[in-house]
């Protein structure tokens, strides 16, 4: 891939508008930097701040963004000519918004996911979502995932991330696109895992988010993530991915991150749910999705039709759709039977 001269990023939300300034201010060795950065967001008023003041108010008001990037509401004059499109907005409206932009991508542009959720009703990943939506085929895909809070990076503090893609040429690519002083991208070929890893881990915040709601202690929310952890890996083994990519950053590094942070939305829409909050009045009350509420129904979906146990997920899914009173989720997160802790099932 030559050196890019145009980046489209789908979504002006906090995380759009923080890795369209790491590609903005890439200061990779193989000169990938991107020249323009083009962010299509919904909204008039966030389209102007970016391009005139480049500041996104509503996301990120503290931030300086580079002066390359800018800002449009016409989302085909975003993708336009775009050497690589990013796609970072929720997951329940990945299908939509590409199929809108089908005939207005190129042919040959490489499709970038920041999305973390799966699909109601399909049960698809967001690189299965663009394949049938766009037909892109797999060495033009790749995911980004990690310990990624949209804040620290956009303030930049050091981070490491994982670039993903059937294609390690494709992966190698969108890593050198990225790369700068302080954002640091692994490649990895297991796209699967990485997806499944960062899925996943947004219904364990909410978990996590819910014991912190409740008042449970540290020991109570460190048994959460590792058995979390656990069911993930059984989850991502199951569907094809790899045990490896786990126990990394978009495993491991990921779930840790979003379960321990303020910073993280599922975690504080737990806690929200937690303090006694509804559900629906949780997620009115943020600004931006907790993917984890909008997936945890195709994540048990799709852990059912693969056999696979997943307690702390099904527990979840249980008060998100109102079936379980969350003062008795607490007994029921840890509540199963006695057995060795390699036991996969």
């Amino acid at each position: 891939m030559s050196r890019p001269g145009r980046v489209a990023v789908l979504g002006a939300g906090s995380w759009g508008t923080a890795f369209a300034a790491v590609m903005g201010s890439s200061t990779s060795p193989e000169g990938r930097r991107a020249d323009r950065i083009v962010l299509w967001s919904r909204r008039r008023e966030i389209a102007d701040a970016i391009t005139l003041g480049y500041r996104n108010p509503e996301y990120l008001p503290d931030i300086d963004l580079p002066e390359n990037i800018s800002a449009v509401t016409d989302i085909h004059q975003a993708v336009t000519d775009a050497a690589v499109v990013v796609v970072a907005v929720p997951a329940q409206h990945v299908r939509e918004t590409l199929t809108t932009v089908k005939d207005s991508i190129a042919e040959d542009a490489i499709v970038v996911s920041l999305v973390k959720g799966l699909e109601r009703g399909t049960g698809e990943r967001p690189s299965q979502v663009c394949a049938s939506a766009l037909g892109v085929p797999p060495e033009r895909f790749a995911v980004v995932s990690g310990p990624n809070l949209a804040l620290e990076i956009a303030r930049g503090e050091p981070t490491a991330t994982v670039v993903a893609s059937e294609s390690a040429e494709t992966a190698e690519a969108i890593a050198a696109m990225t790369a700068g002083r302080t954002f640091r991208p692994y490649t990895n070929t297991d796209v699967v895992g990485v997806e499944i890893g960062g899925i996943v881990k947004n219904v364990i915040a909410l978990a996590v988010g819910i014991c912190d709601g409740q008042g449970l202690g540290d020991n109570s929310k460190a048994s959460v993530i590792t058995r979390g952890l656990a069911e993930t890996t059984r989850l991502a083994i199951a569907v094809g991915g790899r045990p490896e990519t786990m126990a990394g950053l978009a495993g491991l590094g990921d779930l840790v991150a979003t379960c321990a942070s303020p910073l993280s939305r599922n975690r504080s829409a737990g806690r929200l749910i937690g303090t006694g909050m509804g559900v629906d009045e949780a997620v009115a009350s943020m600004k931006q999705t907790a993917e984890g509420i909008k997936s945890v129904s195709a994540v048990v979906d799709l852990a059912r039709r693969h056999d696979v146990e997943m307690p702390i997920s099904e527990a979840i899914n249980a008060v998100v759709s109102g079936r379980l009173e969350v003062a008795t989720l607490a007994d029921l997160l840890l509540s199963r039977n006695l057995k060795s802790e390699g036991h996969r099932a």
